[in-house]
């Protein structure tokens, strides 16, 4: 007999969505170790539902989905990062961020670098070496979901499911990782916290551990300063409207790139003219929960689809490549982030960080630091350092990189 088939249309997938975060908040609660390691509760829930679908796919029923506002979700969720792309943030942060944003762009080019070269080695397309490269590790599940599309366009199958569980693997492999990478410095070389360091608030670093994908922003408004809900989201519709166009100029050009490339740097400009002539009054906070619901929301939408059946046949070669991965960015931490960094203590804890979000996300980063400052003594310098990396600058120049990878594979 048939299996029968059950259309949803774009609101009811939105409405599967919404119970979809709720269900990831609920099992959370309920199982603490995926708060532990800081998997997005986002994925938890987008992944039951994707194992749901594939328990019920040709017995029961299978689903035909709308996923035209995934797409919607995806875009603004990439152009509030644009958004968070100031300068002048950058500024504050001192020559550390210039410094740990160039180790950041290493880490990213090097993983794409042990992706492309084993995925060779092994026979095997290079296109699932770079999806197991920085699409995977340093992008996270959001970024994996957004590049998907274009991968399998260019005829890697399963290329979605295969970055979504690349990503969660690198998840749990960073939340176990990046605690040891930094309390193995400290302990090694006898470091202690530095009282000077302290003149770093801790009000100046908003970070939520277990929250969704990109959930760390420097907090720089007072509440005076703030602008209403209406300003940012009316930005963030002119940004993704001006992307549309920036998008397809690039594209007649002769690039391939997802379809939030040009609403991302639309977004950046109207960001630092907006701090240079104040013509918006964008509300950083605000702007971060804009963003993270559209980062939820777009995330179960995208596992809603995820085809978990495709990638079966190359689980064992993936697993090899992530091993190295992994390797690679121990060794990174070990013996080029830490001594460039100072080689004192706030440095341990930051090469802690660094393999937490290289390997899954900025929560991770902040969840492994924030066990080392309380095992150990307070590290500001290093929690405002990868806050600000981790938060907008890698995601940023991630996309630029895979993008430009992509055109060179092709």
């Amino acid at each position: 007999m048939q299996t029968p088939v059950v259309d949803l249309n774009s609101v009811q997938v939105l409405g599967l969505a919404a119970v979809g975060v709720a269900l990831g908040i609920w099992l959370k609660r309920r199982l603490p170790v995926l708060d532990r390691l800081n998997i997005p509760a986002s994925v938890v829930g987008g992944l039951m539902y994707a194992v749901l679908t594939l328990a019920l796919r040709d017995r029961v029923v299978n689903f035909n989905m709308d996923v035209t506002l995934r797409d919607i979700f995806m875009i603004a969720f990439f152009t509030t990062i644009g958004m968070s792309a100031s300068l002048r943030v950058v500024q504050q942060g001192g020559k550390q961020v210039v410094i740990f944003f160039g180790l950041a762009t290493l880490g990213v080019l090097i993983e794409n670098v042990v992706g492309v070269v084993s995925a060779l080695l092994l026979g095997l397309d290079p296109l699932l070496g770079l999806m197991a490269g920085s699409v995977s590790m340093a992008g996270g599940p959001a970024t994996a979901l957004a590049f998907g599309e274009t991968f399998e366009s260019l005829g890697l199958e399963g290329a979605t499911s295969i970055g979504v569980a690349a990503a969660v693997f690198g998840i749990v492999a960073g939340g176990l990782l990046g605690g040891y990478a930094g309390g193995s410095l400290i302990r090694k070389h006898g470091l202690k916290p530095e009282l000077a360091s302290a003149v770093v608030r801790a009000e100046d670093v908003a970070y939520q551990p277990g929250g969704s994908d990109e959930p760390v922003r420097f907090a720089e408004e007072s509440a005076e300063e703030r602008s209403p809900l209406l300003a940012n989201s009316l930005a963030i519709a002119v940004a993704m409207g001006l992307g549309t166009m920036v998008s397809g100029a690039l594209q007649n050009a002769g690039l391939l790139l997802p379809a939030y490339i040009g609403a991302m740097i639309c977004a950046a400009v109207i960001r630092n003219l907006d701090d240079q002539f104040g013509c918006v009054g964008i509300a950083q906070r605000q702007m971060d929960q804009i963003g993270n619901v559209s980062l939820d929301l777009f995330i179960v939408m995208a596992l809603l689809t995820l085809r978990l059946w495709e990638m079966l046949a190359l689980a064992l070669p993936v697993l090899l490549i992530l091993a190295l991965q992994i390797t690679a960015v121990l060794l990174l931490c070990r013996w080029l982030v830490f001594r460039v960094m100072r080689r004192d203590f706030d440095a341990a804890v930051v090469s802690g960080g660094y393999c937490g979000f290289m390997l899954g996300t900025t929560a991770n980063a902040m969840a492994c630091m924030n066990e080392l400052a309380n095992r150990y003594g307070p590290a500001p310098r290093a929690f405002l350092v990868v806050s600000l990396v981790g938060a907008f600058l890698i995601d940023f120049t991630n996309a630029l990189i895979i993008t430009q990878c992509l055109n060179l594979l092709r």
